[in-house]
């Protein structure tokens, strides 16, 4: 069996924290062949999605942490599973390789390429508006300065596109930067963002929960340093035990139904307070802190789920 993985560079993975990796890591555990793919490999030939691969041998502990067994170029579909995590943006670069993977046949993609084009992170937790803050979405300065001031003066600006917190700012009125950051976060009013009411309980900790086929499997409370309005771990969250509580089930019953309509197999979502903020499908993370807290293997779920979905769990259990 060969399992690949979309993703960005395998040498500056971070090896105590990618989800990316826990996942190769249990594939090499149970003898699957692992391949790296980039969005800069894929090319088409014949009407066939093709990609450089390099099937790898990976070790958390290691120095370097993986090494390359082979590099060649291969159809897709001499794969079995494709995991598709590249982390945003979500550009055109990022847009073009989800139809250029599409082009022949292909394997089992988590998440399905269509869903990640039709699912953006930001945009998603809006179909459940009901579940989350107010929020708003527009590049306009006047819009966004009402919806602001009619949120108590206190909100956090997001970009569309982003991840791992980046250019996210919590902007009150009566800062004297306050129409400044708003510039700067629309690019002068030619970018739309995402406003939404600032939640206090973000102090406490932002909840990351992984989905599974719309089912919650693990959380963990992401709590920010002192001092920064971002819990992500990219920004120096700290990770801490979260339970899964019957409101997070209820946000996730919700969202099942899309997300399984979509092919979004591995979701991670954002709770604050109780409030849905955002579902992440390009590259969710989470499952190394979630091991590590609950002492359990969250890839080892994700795997298995992956070769149920495949029909090849008769072959794994053959070691074949």
């Amino acid at each position: 069996m060969r399992f690949g993985f979309l993703m960005d560079p395998l040498e500056h993975v971070r090896v105590d924290h990618d989800t990316t990796f826990a996942l190769m890591l249990e594939c090499r555990r149970r003898g699957i062949e692992v391949r790296e793919l980039r969005q800069e490999w894929l090319f088409l030939a014949g009407g066939r999605a093709r990609s450089r691969m390099r099937t790898v041998d990976v070790d958390r502990g290691g120095d370097p942490h993986f090494r390359v067994l082979a590099d060649c170029d291969a159809p897709l579909a001499d794969l079995d599973v494709l995991f598709l995590r590249k982390d945003p943006p979500v550009d055109v670069d990022f847009l073009r390789a989800t139809q250029m993977v599409e082009l022949g046949p292909g394997p089992l993609w988590i998440n399905h390429p269509a869903g990640l084009r039709a699912a953006n992170e930001k945009l998603l937790a809006l179909r459940f508006a009901d579940l989350g803050p107010p929020s708003i979405v527009t590049r306009e300065m006047t819009r966004l300065r009402s919806f602001i001031a009619a949120a108590g003066g206190d909100a956090v600006v997001k970009p569309l596109d982003g991840c791992g917190g980046q250019g996210v700012v919590r902007v009150r009125e009566g800062d004297p930067n306050f129409n400044a950051l708003l510039e700067i976060a629309t690019g002068g009013g030619r970018t739309p963002v995402l406003a939404q009411s600032f939640l206090p309980a973000v102090r406490e900790g932002d909840k990351r929960i992984i989905v599974l086929d719309g089912e919650p499997v693990g959380a963990v409370l992401r709590v920010p340093k002192q001092g920064e309005l971002r819990a992500n771990f990219a920004a120096g969250g700290r990770a801490a035990a979260a339970p899964i509580t019957a409101r997070d089930r209820e946000i996730c019953r919700r969202l099942a139904p899309d997300l399984r309509a979509l092919g979004l197999w591995l979701a991670g979502i954002d709770v604050i307070g109780g409030k849905l903020t955002e579902v992440n499908v390009t590259s969710p993370t989470g499952l190394v802190e979630i091991d590590a807290l609950s002492g359990g293997s969250l890839e080892a779920r994700v795997i298995d789920f992956a070769l149920a979905r495949a029909g090849l769990r008769g072959r794994a259990a053959a070691g074949l």
